[in-house]
């Protein structure tokens, strides 16, 4: 079921975002380190095939994407919320 961005928030960590949801994604906290961990979950899945993602935390209503130092925010951003809206 696609979700929608509510919010991006910078966290103390630079390479790290937290990203509000429209929905619940996850109902217990999950923790993903690469792309082949998170073959099971659709939403870890299509944040991994976006370049320079590194880890993702899923919990709740909420995400934390954490990128390479070399990928800039402002390009991850629209492929973070593309990426979710084409989840399932």
């Amino acid at each position: 079921m696609p979700a929608s961005v509510i919010e991006f928030e910078q966290t103390p960590n630079p390479n790290a975002l937290k990203c509000m949801v429209d929905r619940t994604i996850c109902e217990d906290r999950l923790s993903y380190f690469s792309r082949e961990a998170a073959a099971e979950h659709p939403v870890a899945r299509a944040l991994f095939d976006i370049e320079g993602i590194t880890n993702v935390m899923l919990l709740g209503d909420w995400l934390t994407v954490g990128k390479r130092s070399d990928v800039s925010w402002r390009t991850l951003k629209p492929k973070i919320q593309r990426a979710l809206e084409s989840a399932s």
